[in-house]
């Protein structure tokens, strides 16, 4: 009643972005929580790592051929951090032109995945999160299961130098196993204009009831942050920009490898 009050009065803010704090909070974070407590039994280290306030670029692994990895890094982040921070993610074009999808993403703190957004929030002192693998993460086949993918040319280390901002990788072991994907029908990916189309070993089977993810165990580890801000001259240095991703991109590797060692069974408890 508190918060349908507030709605009818007016007494919520939106920023520049569409963000709507009070929205996320009341209406898309309680059954976020649910699906990440209790159906993945996600378990998070390494949030001291994550800075309790200012900025900072939170880079992780996708995967799982629906994006449900970008969602439970934003609760694990709002949920488990003793600040209770807001994730600011960073999505591709294809979400904003997405009926219905492109306003709950605006809603929920997301904004098109370009260097002037990403250090506009960062400037602000926001925690901005990036999946650099993009499509080719979370569209892979479950026979190259937590091998990452290329990381683009790098434009997220770029934003961070100019900002000075500490990067912080993230990695997550569990996505790879909610939508297994066994093929990706590219005749029908293309007729639809989508970046694959997926088959799995429920989709499209059993309909509606394939986008039922499965309910792996997931183990989110945020590693021990990369400082920028001695390089902040360097942002348009290619070497130091490739170098930088390289460093991201290893530390999240070698993460996933020690993470799948402690999770042996993928639907254990």
């Amino acid at each position: 009643m508190a918060f349908l009050r507030r709605r009818l009065a007016g007494d919520y803010e939106v920023d520049e972005f569409g963000f709507d704090r009070d929205l996320t909070s009341a209406v898309f974070h309680p059954p976020l929580r649910r699906l990440y407590r209790d159906w993945f039994r996600t378990e998070v280290t390494g949030l001291e790592n994550v800075p309790t306030e200012g900025a900072g670029l939170i880079v992780g692994n996708h995967s799982g051929t629906v994006a449900l990895d970008a969602l439970m890094l934003s609760t694990a982040l709002h949920h488990e951090h003793p600040e209770h921070r807001y994730l600011r993610l960073l999505a591709a074009d294809l979400v904003f032109r997405m009926p219905v999808v492109s306003e709950i993403a605006r809603k929920t703190g997301g904004t098109v995945a370009c260097n002037p957004d990403a250090e506009r929030l960062m400037r602000h002192g926001e925690l901005v999160g990036v999946f650099p693998e993009g499509f080719k993460g979370i569209g892979k086949l479950y026979a190259e299961r937590y091998k990452l993918q290329r990381f683009g040319r790098g434009g997220f280390v770029s934003a961070a130098l100019r900002t000075g901002t500490p990067i912080i990788p993230a990695a997550i072991v569990g996505g790879e196993e909610i939508y297994p994907m066994l093929a990706d029908i590219k005749p029908l990916a293309r007729l639809l204009k989508l970046p694959y189309f997926p088959v799995t070993p429920t989709f499209p089977w059993l309909g509606p009831l394939g986008m039922v993810p499965l309910p792996s165990k997931w183990l989110i580890e945020f590693c021990p942050p990369i400082p920028t801000d001695h390089l902040m001259d360097s942002a348009d240095d290619p070497l130091v920009v490739f170098n930088l991703a390289d460093q991201v991109r290893e530390t999240i590797q070698q993460t996933l490898h020690q993470l799948l060692k402690r999770r042996p069974d993928p639907f254990g408890p």
